[in-house]
């Protein structure tokens, strides 16, 4: 508990909002740096949205991973240390499963919710885990791309090679010839650079923030699934909110949904623009081998997902499944 406290007085981000003498500081940490494309489009627009949606009652202070790696940062989150989480599920699937197969469901923010996907999710992080989802925005139409150091060639893809990826990945990555090696996004310069890694699955975004194209010469083409960042709360921390405050705080997580899809479009395809230029090529994989991503990605996610919560993970792919958002 003493470095759980310890936590509480981490550097901060400096992604203040400025909201008042007397707003409310919610204290919130960031799976990525500050810098990070997932910082600047959706942690900061996310904390200038609550501040609006408040009238400056709430703001929002961010820790980043600097301060906290992101592997490590539910455990302190649950206990109260921060109040709101900035992640990808993935990052906490030891703990529970649960929000990783956001991944493996459409994007569609509105008919997730009218669905009631994140209602679901929501339920099991309150039930088990003290916490309670706020928003799940996606990064664009689609997720993911794999960077590689050497262009694919011939089936399967991956033989041979070690790729970075979450846990989510690893079915994809096996089912391709690779392995699978678990790593943060932080560390993946210098494994490409020395060749502990081949290659890494990552979003269409943020390849370029973090320089891959200096360490990876090529991007595979084609993209596939999609990327399920969520914002969680501390339970007790939530329901300390006044209702007013609450419903400050969801009017801002589905204006967050709404509008990140069609910004991250733009970002993706403005950060492909500038890989090519700064030299990396596509490469592309096998048409037999293209024509099954997204199965072996859905299909994969899936698999990780009930293996560690069988009952919940069921019950919301029968859902995901009823509302024509999954297979």
């Amino acid at each position: 508990m003493t470095r759980l406290i310890a936590l509480a007085g981490a550097l901060t981000l400096g992604l203040d909002i400025a909201a008042g003498a007397h707003a409310r500081d919610l204290r919130a940490v960031n799976a990525f740096p500050e810098s990070f494309v997932f910082s600047r489009e959706i942690a900061q627009p996310f904390a200038e949205m609550v501040a609006e949606e408040s009238n400056g009652a709430l703001a929002i202070t961010f820790t980043g991973p600097d301060a906290v790696p992101p592997l490590e940062q539910f455990e302190p989150t649950q206990a109260g240390v921060f109040d709101i989480l900035f992640t990808h599920p993935a990052y906490h699937a030891g703990t529970t499963p649960m929000g990783l197969a956001i991944d493996a469901i459409a994007v569609d923010p509105a008919a997730r919710r009218e669905a009631g996907i994140l209602d679901l999710i929501d339920a099991h992080y309150r039930e088990t885990q003290g916490m309670t989802l706020i928003a799940a925005p996606p990064t664009g139409s689609v997720g993911f791309r794999y960077y590689l150091r050497e262009p694919i060639e011939g089936t399967p893809a991956f033989a041979g090679r070690n790729i970075r990826g979450t846990v989510s990945y690893h079915p994809m990555i096996e089912a391709l010839g690779g392995a699978g090696v678990i790593m943060g996004g932080g560390d993946v310069y210098s494994a490409l650079q020395t060749g502990a890694i081949d290659g890494a699955a990552w979003g269409l975004t943020g390849a370029l923030d973090f320089n891959w194209h200096e360490v990876a010469g090529y991007m595979a083409d084609p993209g596939f699934g999609q990327v399920g960042l969520m914002i969680f709360m501390n339970l007790d921390a939530w329901n300390s909110l006044s209702d007013d405050d609450r419903a400050a705080i969801e009017r801002a997580a589905t204006r967050l949904e709404t509008e990140s899809v069609a910004r991250f479009d733009v970002l993706a395809a403005e950060e492909r623009a500038a890989l090519l230029d700064l030299g990396m090529k596509v490469t592309a994989f096998a048409p037999e081998e293209a024509a099954q991503l997204e199965s072996l990605w859905s299909n994969g996610v899936w698999t990780v997902a009930e293996a560690g919560a069988p009952e919940a993970v069921g019950a919301l792919r029968e859902l995901a499944r009823s509302a024509g958002l999954s297979d």
